[in-house]
Protein backbone atom coordinates (compact mmCIF):
# COMPACT_ATOMS: atom_id res chain seq x y z
CA UNK A 1 0.00 0.00 0.00
CA UNK A 2 2.57 2.61 0.86
CA UNK A 3 4.36 1.70 -2.49
CA UNK A 4 1.04 2.66 -4.17
CA UNK A 5 0.85 5.68 -2.63
CA UNK A 6 4.32 6.58 -3.35
CA UNK A 7 4.19 5.78 -6.57
CA UNK A 8 0.74 7.19 -7.17
CA UNK A 9 2.74 10.82 -5.37
CA UNK A 10 5.38 10.63 -7.61
CA UNK A 11 3.50 10.15 -10.82
CA UNK A 12 1.38 13.13 -9.52
CA UNK A 13 4.07 15.60 -9.63
CA UNK A 14 6.33 14.20 -11.94
CA UNK A 15 5.00 16.50 -14.43
CA UNK A 16 5.11 19.67 -11.93
CA UNK A 17 9.27 18.68 -11.29
CA UNK A 18 9.77 19.17 -15.15
CA UNK A 19 8.32 22.01 -16.08
CA UNK A 20 11.57 24.65 -15.25
CA UNK A 21 14.82 24.66 -16.72
CA UNK A 22 17.83 22.74 -14.80
CA UNK A 23 20.93 24.87 -13.46
CA UNK A 24 22.87 23.25 -15.78
CA UNK A 25 20.24 24.46 -18.53
CA UNK A 26 20.51 28.14 -17.55
CA UNK A 27 24.02 28.21 -17.56
CA UNK A 28 24.28 26.95 -21.22
CA UNK A 29 21.69 29.37 -22.23
CA UNK A 30 23.75 31.72 -20.56
CA UNK A 31 27.13 31.04 -21.76
CA UNK A 32 25.90 30.81 -25.40
CA UNK A 33 24.66 34.45 -24.93
CA UNK A 34 27.50 35.65 -24.01
CA UNK A 35 29.44 33.79 -26.49
CA UNK A 36 27.18 35.65 -29.20
CA UNK A 37 27.42 38.87 -27.85
CA UNK A 38 31.21 39.47 -27.64
CA UNK A 39 31.26 38.43 -31.53
CA UNK A 40 28.51 40.87 -32.34
CA UNK A 41 30.53 43.54 -30.43
CA UNK A 42 33.84 42.51 -32.29
CA UNK A 43 32.26 42.63 -35.60
CA UNK A 44 30.48 46.11 -34.48
CA UNK A 45 34.16 47.60 -33.46
CA UNK A 46 35.75 45.89 -36.89
CA UNK A 47 33.21 48.24 -38.87
CA UNK A 48 33.90 51.26 -36.83
CA UNK A 49 37.73 50.42 -37.33
CA UNK A 50 37.35 49.90 -41.03
CA UNK A 51 34.80 53.42 -41.41
CA UNK A 52 38.06 55.63 -39.78
CA UNK A 53 40.24 53.76 -42.12
CA UNK A 54 38.06 54.63 -44.94
CA UNK A 55 37.76 58.11 -44.34
CA UNK A 56 41.91 58.77 -44.08
CA UNK A 57 42.09 57.36 -47.36
CA UNK A 58 39.35 59.57 -49.00
CA UNK A 59 41.19 62.05 -46.90
CA UNK A 60 44.54 61.27 -48.68
CA UNK A 61 42.91 60.87 -51.97
CA UNK A 62 41.57 64.53 -52.08
CA UNK A 63 45.34 65.44 -51.29
CA UNK A 64 47.02 64.02 -53.08
CA UNK A 65 44.27 64.79 -56.45
CA UNK A 66 44.78 68.49 -55.16
CA UNK A 67 48.24 68.20 -54.77
CA UNK A 68 48.45 67.00 -59.08
CA UNK A 69 46.27 69.19 -59.99
CA UNK A 70 48.68 72.30 -58.53
CA UNK A 71 51.51 70.62 -59.96
CA UNK A 72 50.07 70.53 -63.71
CA UNK A 73 48.30 73.45 -63.50
CA UNK A 74 51.79 75.17 -62.64
CA UNK A 75 53.20 77.57 -65.90
CA UNK A 76 56.37 75.27 -66.22
CA UNK A 77 56.97 71.41 -65.18
CA UNK A 78 60.75 71.25 -64.61
CA UNK A 79 61.82 67.80 -63.38
CA UNK A 80 62.99 67.72 -59.48
CA UNK A 81 60.76 66.81 -56.50
CA UNK A 82 59.38 68.38 -53.62
CA UNK A 83 57.47 68.02 -50.24
CA UNK A 84 55.91 69.22 -47.36
CA UNK A 85 53.03 69.04 -45.25
CA UNK A 86 49.24 69.83 -45.36
CA UNK A 87 47.35 71.31 -42.02
CA UNK A 88 45.81 68.01 -41.19
CA UNK A 89 48.96 66.34 -40.62
CA UNK A 90 48.93 64.59 -44.09
CA UNK A 91 52.88 64.35 -45.60
CA UNK A 92 53.51 65.06 -49.44
CA UNK A 93 56.17 64.09 -51.71
CA UNK A 94 56.07 65.25 -55.48
CA UNK A 95 58.46 63.76 -58.01
CA UNK A 96 58.92 64.68 -61.33
CA UNK A 97 61.27 62.57 -63.98
CA UNK A 98 61.95 63.32 -67.34
CA UNK A 99 60.42 60.70 -69.68
CA UNK A 100 63.48 58.85 -71.66
CA UNK A 101 62.82 59.69 -75.32
CA UNK A 102 65.56 59.12 -78.34
CA UNK A 103 67.57 61.45 -79.27
CA UNK A 104 66.18 61.93 -83.03
CA UNK A 105 62.55 61.90 -81.39
CA UNK A 106 63.28 64.44 -78.93
CA UNK A 107 63.89 66.61 -81.55
CA UNK A 108 60.90 66.64 -83.76
CA UNK A 109 58.87 67.02 -80.49
CA UNK A 110 57.38 70.29 -79.57
CA UNK A 111 56.96 69.42 -76.05
CA UNK A 112 58.41 67.55 -72.92
CA UNK A 113 57.22 64.60 -71.04
CA UNK A 114 57.01 63.98 -67.79
CA UNK A 115 56.70 61.41 -65.36
CA UNK A 116 54.63 63.01 -62.64
CA UNK A 117 54.59 61.09 -59.12
CA UNK A 118 52.32 62.48 -55.88
CA UNK A 119 52.83 60.47 -52.45
CA UNK A 120 51.08 61.09 -49.75
CA UNK A 121 51.61 59.73 -46.18
CA UNK A 122 49.60 60.08 -43.00
CA UNK A 123 50.49 58.31 -39.55
CA UNK A 124 47.63 55.78 -39.01
CA UNK A 125 48.43 54.05 -34.90
CA UNK A 126 51.36 52.95 -34.46
CA UNK A 127 52.48 52.97 -38.53
CA UNK A 128 52.23 55.06 -41.48
CA UNK A 129 49.50 54.60 -44.40
CA UNK A 130 50.48 55.87 -48.04
CA UNK A 131 48.36 56.46 -51.22
CA UNK A 132 50.11 57.46 -54.58
CA UNK A 133 48.75 58.63 -57.71
CA UNK A 134 51.03 58.97 -61.26
CA UNK A 135 50.41 60.47 -64.32
CA UNK A 136 52.49 61.23 -67.63
CA UNK A 137 52.20 65.17 -68.44
CA UNK A 138 53.16 67.11 -71.59
CA UNK A 139 54.75 70.69 -70.90
CA UNK A 140 55.71 72.65 -73.94
CA UNK A 141 60.01 73.28 -74.15
CA UNK A 142 61.27 75.97 -72.87
CA UNK A 143 62.46 78.61 -75.73
CA UNK A 144 65.88 78.03 -76.83
CA UNK A 145 68.11 81.36 -77.26
CA UNK A 146 70.36 82.44 -79.90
Amino acid sequence: MIKLLIKKYYLENKSKTEKGFTLIETLVAVMVLAISLVVVMQLFSGGLKSNQLTGDYLYGIFHAKEKMEEVLLSNSLTAGSSSGEFDDGYRWIVVVDPVAVEEEVEDRMPFDAFHVKVNISWKHGAGDRHFEITTLALAQKPESRG
